[in-house]
């Protein structure tokens, strides 16, 4: 990579602001972004190449620090939010239950064997979307809160399942691995929560704003790079390192100065970078030479958003029930492990992506149709 082609990448960047612009459309900023990635990667031009190792480790960065930022914006603090995690809790199960059913059947149709990487997909949601287009957009509510607890649950489930599912001979690897960063994570909450009730942090905190040192900043960088580095060496997705340290930062408390030098660097360079990269690495023409794999894209897709939605069945608003069939983290690292495994077809990684672009078209259009719905107002204010 080059300092023209970084260039480059911050120019169409900048689709995704402009796209977004008019409020009256009601679009997440991460849409431009992934549609400059398809014009100008495999899909399109190719003139941004993901494979490029060192585009891909930024991009690897920006997907840390988004998964991370997500993380830190669930409100865990909320009293609220304790009733949503058991709506939200009960709807990812349903949502499970049903992907199950219907990945044996595309799987069946299809004759791949994949019937439990199918359901892993078809369950997921991705906070790294989900919770992006819930803030560019305000959606508020008491259904938002237990859109997020649900969003969140499954992300987390479906990323801790995704080894095992996609490969089942090292399953106990995989599973003791996501342990191991889930248990980090837990010590990392109880030592700063420790060092917030001893009054150290704030005096941190003091210290850093007085003499503009961004302590905090460095600080959680450093541990954010640490435990994403565990999660590698483990072999688990660094998306469950940067979601469960975020989760842990939100469950202390974030300072609202470490907020605004988080979305400075990650709203402002390293998420674009990461979004253009995601969209840069989906090559749809492989569907072209595999037409096959095309109908499997969009019946994954398809049955996502159907498994979702059903939750209306449970009083949710099938508009937030299509946002949170968002997939990203998951069919990014299926696609990845399962080709550099050997373990799927050829053009079955790319049915696997092209999926996952469906579900996010349909995520965009539930989040603006939510952000256009009446009630929004009324549960706001409730």
């Amino acid at each position: 990579m080059t300092f023209s082609t970084l260039a480059l990448i911050g120019v169409i960047a900048l689709l995704g602001p402009l796209l977004a612009l008019p409020a009256g459309w009601h679009l997440p900023v991460v849409l431009g972004e992934l549609l400059a990635g398809l014009l100008f990667g495999a899909t399109g031009l190719d003139l941004v190449h993901s494979g490029d190792a060192t585009f891909t480790f930024l991009a690897s960065i920006g997907f840390a620090l988004v998964m991370f930022v997500a993380g830190s914006r669930v409100p865990v603090r909320d009293a609220r939010l304790r009733g949503a995690l058991r709506v939200g809790a009960l709807r990812a199960v349903g949502v499970g239950l049903l992907s199950a059913g219907a990945a044996f059947a595309i799987a069946r149709s299809f004759h791949t064997g994949h019937a439990g990487l199918y359901a892993v997909l078809i369950a997921s949601s991705s906070a790294a979307l989900v919770l992006p287009i819930v803030d560019s957009l305000r959606l508020e509510g008491s259904d938002v809160l237990a859109l997020l607890a649900q969003v969140a649950i499954a992300d987390t489930v479906c990323v801790v399942a995704l080894p095992l599912a996609i490969d089942p001979a090292h399953a106990a690897r995989a599973a003791v691995g996501a342990v191991v960063v889930l248990a980090t994570s837990g010590l990392l909450f109880w030592a700063l929560r420790n060092l917030d009730r001893s009054g150290v942090r704030q005096r941190v905190h003091r210290l850093s704003e007085d003499r503009k040192f961004a302590l905090e900043l460095r600080i959680n960088l450093a541990i954010l790079f640490a435990l994403a580095a565990l999660a590698v060496q483990v072999h688990v997705s660094i998306m469950l390192a940067g979601f469960c340290f975020g989760l842990a930062v939100a469950g202390v408390g974030e300072p609202r100065r470490l907020a605004r030098q988080l979305f400075a660097i990650t709203d402002g360079f390293l998420a674009p970078l990461f979004f253009v990269w995601l969209g840069a690495s989906i090559d749809l023409g492989a569907l072209v030479r595999h037409p096959k794999f095309i109908g499997l894209g969009v019946a994954l897709g398809a049955a996502a958003i159907l498994c979702h939605a059903l939750m209306r069945l449970s009083g949710q608003r099938v508009a937030l029930g299509t946002l949170a069939a968002a997939q990203l983290g998951v069919p990014v690292a299926a696609a990845t492990l399962g080709t550099q495994l050997h373990l799927l077809d050829a053009g079955e990684s790319a049915a696997l992506l092209l999926g996952a672009v469906i579900t996010i078209a349909a995520a965009i259009l539930g989040g603006s149709l939510a952000a256009r719905s009446p009630s929004r107002t009324g549960e706001a204010a409730s």
